[in-house]
């Protein structure tokens, strides 16, 4: 099915052009968007920056850098054999769902020695998206122990690599042991209505998961 079409059976919004004409909130000074932010974590290669990528509809702020021998032994690369990049510092990309509710989406560097920074990246967050690969889901054991520790609402984004084995939701709540009332979904990190989705259900879970005043 074309991308396009399936984008819009479902509402979600098409990528903004560069010529295209702004958003109401961005030319009526009346009118204050909703800015909602969403913090996208896991593991090493496991498809953040693809999400972010794929999701936004500016020119997504990426600080991508070559990896080089320097992260030979440390930055394993059996499951994504041609992977030449890797994060350093975070992603960022942004989405209008409707004329004033935007969605800034922060993606963070998966790997140990770039953890210090994730504090800063998820002051003011209202939930996260934790991606896992069923091939190595240990790596995200960090991000979910994490997001736990924090009290930040969190949904378990599975992205299914081609050539990998697919599992139900459950099977991959249980092997994690996810709690009951969290989200684990399948998704492509590639698909920008997958990705949508994925952003959804963790505004979805955030509202559930905020207190009544």
């Amino acid at each position: 099915m074309d991308s396009a079409v399936s984008d819009a059976a479902v509402g979600v919004p098409p990528l903004a052009e560069p010529d295209e004409a702004p958003q109401p909130w961005q030319t009526d000074r009346t009118r204050a968007p909703v800015a909602t932010k969403i913090v996208v974590a896991g593991g090493f290669g496991v498809g953040k920056t693809t999400l972010v990528t794929a999701v936004s509809e500016i020119t997504p702020l990426q600080t991508e850098a070559l990896m080089t021998e320097a992260s030979e032994g440390t930055d394993d690369l059996t499951d994504t054999p041609d992977k030449t990049t890797t994060t350093v510092a975070m992603d960022y990309g942004r989405i209008t769902l409707d004329d004033d509710l935007v969605l800034y989406v922060f993606g963070t560097p998966g790997q140990q020695r770039f953890w210090f920074m994730w504090d800063d990246l998820v002051r003011g967050a209202i939930g996260a998206v934790v991606l896992a690969d069923t091939r190595r889901l240990k790596d995200c054991f960090p991000a979910l122990d994490y997001f736990e520790s924090c009290g930040l609402p969190y949904i378990v984004a599975v992205n299914h690599f081609e050539g990998s084995e697919q599992f139900d939701p459950e099977d991959v709540r249980e092997a994690l042991s996810i709690p009951a009332h969290i989200p684990v979904m399948i998704m492509d990190a590639r698909r920008r209505i997958s990705a949508i989705e994925t952003l959804l259900a963790l505004v979805a879970h955030a509202l559930e998961e905020t207190p009544e005043e």
